[in-house]
């Protein structure tokens, strides 16, 4: 039976040592999960939320040499830089989704019809990860600033995972009031959040672990009991840096 991983974090990245950004460890324990020998991981990784900066792909692209992966871009502006983005994608060990705006993301991602590539990529036993919007963007929704300061609530992620997410959780307390309001009104009946510093580990739909990779920070697990909105701290396990 295929193993079906998804990593959902938020702030997995470090300040670099030669370089602005490292990969830390949360994004390190994503690329294990893969349980690749002998050679380099594969490591898909899609910008999509940002605009597929070349800055940014160019700084994200320095971290992976670092680590010894792979690097995979797959781009979207101003065309896909593959002929065929199915077979790029179902060929990666990891598909590592930035961060940036949610609600682009998805909607770019249906418009080249990656979407459904995504879920197929899952049931292979592609380990599927991000952080903040590519961690948002497998679950089915949650609070977003993509349409500006003021947060907003989002509903319409691809739902591989059936909960919502906060990310950067405690960063604006909004955030921790909005997804309580989608919990009450039954958009979810469950949300698992991450704090910066924060991985939530699933193996297909199950929450199997809490990690971090600091001190001092939590997940949360938001529910409805009766008619109370609950909220209990996952103490998560800290990774080695």
């Amino acid at each position: 039976m295929v193993e079906r991983y998804i990593v959902g974090t938020s702030g997995a990245y470090h300040s670099g040592v030669r370089t602005d950004v490292e990969y830390g460890p949360l994004a390190r324990y994503a690329v294990d999960l893969a349980g690749v020998n002998g050679r380099a991981p594969k490591f898909g990784y899609l910008a999509t939320a940002s605009g597929d900066q070349k800055a940014r792909l160019a700084e994200r692209a320095e971290a992976a040499r670092l680590q010894g992966w792979q690097f995979n871009p797959l781009t979207v502006f101003m065309m896909p830089n593959v002929e065929d983005p199915r077979e790029y994608l179902l060929d990666q060990d990891v598909i590592w989704v930035d961060g940036g705006s949610v609600v682009n993301l998805l909607a770019l991602w249906r418009a080249h019809g990656l979407d459904d590539i995504m879920r197929e990529a899952w049931e292979k036993g592609i380990v599927l990860a991000g952080v903040s919007a590519g961690s948002m963007c497998w679950h089915i929704g949650g609070a977003t600033d993509s349409f500006g300061p003021e947060l907003r609530k989002v509903s319409n992620g691809l739902a591989l995972l059936p909960y919502g997410n906060g990310v950067h959780y405690g960063v604006n307390p909004l955030r921790r009031i909005q997804i309580g309001e989608m919990v009450s009104e039954g958009v979810f009946e469950r949300a698992y959040s991450s704090e910066d510093g924060i991985g939530l580990v699933y193996r297909g739909t199950e929450l199997v672990e809490v990690i971090s990779d600091r001190d001092d920070v939590y997940g949360w697990n938001t529910f409805l009991d009766g008619d109370e909105v609950v909220e209990e701290r996952m103490v998560p396990r800290r990774l080695p840096d």
